[in-house]
């Protein structure tokens, strides 16, 4: 094992992930190592759909997504593939907690390559938990009791017709969580913000509202500024990908992003989504 950066981020060396699919020791020990670094990194794992989910399997139950194909027969490996015809789509390249617009997000995901170009489309992670310890301390006491929705609406659905739109919406209603997620298994703070966040609930409070104007540009400021932590250098790792590699990680604690530099070429990623918990 490699630790990659100082903020999070291991590589692995020597494992199959084939056979972590079929061994509850080997399963045990990757479980441990990311819950200690947030995201590991594999190379060279030459695994079909049926072991790509039975790895991902490990870590939970897995879910589909309601705007993405699947792969045949394997309905939790959904396909993420980029080519010169996609749609000119942004929603990958934007700093984000995979799904926060479900009630109960992801757990965590499993990603492998099947094609990348010769250079560009790296991905990058963020730690979250270690955002959230370095916030001033009257930030941390300003925004320990402040919720915030999620929308697909706002991201996904967007540019659909108004009728898709709001048939999806009845489908995933906004959820509200906790702007300061704990983990449920290391009981660790994190800043839980992201791409999906829409605004907060439970601002407009005597405590942070002095008149009725104060409201609006106080919680637009600091909704910019916690959204903003994630671009930190000093929390974030980038992997480049090769045909083969996969990255596991930890979607209660980090954001990733992933880098659309790549056009014209092709990018074909498969997914493995591990459904997960309602924050708290």
């Amino acid at each position: 094992m490699e630790k990659l950066t100082c903020a999070l981020g291991a590589e692995i060396s020597g494992i199959k992930l084939a056979e972590v699919g079929r061994n509850d020791d080997l399963a045990g020990e990757v479980n441990e190592l990311l819950i200690k670094h947030k995201v590991l990194f594999f190379r060279e794992q030459e695994i079909s759909d049926a072991e790509h989910a039975a790895f991902a399997r490990r870590f939970g139950e897995l879910e589909d997504h309601p705007l993405a194909s699947s792969a045949d027969g394997e309905p939790g490996i959904i396909h993420i593939w980029k080519s010169p015809e996609s749609p000119p789509e942004r929603y990958e390249n934007s700093w984000h907690t995979d799904a926060a617009w479900r009630e109960r997000p992801p757990m965590g995901a499993v990603l492998r390559c099947v094609e990348c170009p010769p250079v560009g489309g790296d991905t990058m992670w963020a730690n979250m938990e270690l955002a959230y310890e370095r916030l001033p301390d009257h930030i941390k006491e300003d925004i320990a009791d402040l919720r915030a929705r999620h929308s697909m609406e706002a991201t996904f659905m967007a540019a659909k017709p108004a009728d898709e739109r709001l048939a999806m919406k009845e489908r995933f209603p906004d959820p509200e969580h906790p702007v300061v997620r704990t983990h449920p298994v290391t009981g660790r703070k994190c800043l839980y913000t992201g791409g999906f966040i829409t605004h907060f609930t439970n601002y407009h409070t005597a405590k942070r509202v002095r008149v009725g104007q104060d409201w609006h540009p106080g919680a637009a400021n600091l909704l910019q500024y916690l959204i903003s932590q994630s671009a930190i250098p000093e929390y974030q790792i980038r992997w480049r990908w090769t045909p083969g590699s996969v990255a596991v990680w930890d979607n209660r604690c980090t954001q990733h992003y992933a880098v659309m530099d790549y056009p014209p070429c092709i990018r074909r990623m498969n997914r493995a989504t591990i459904i997960g918990d309602r924050p708290y």
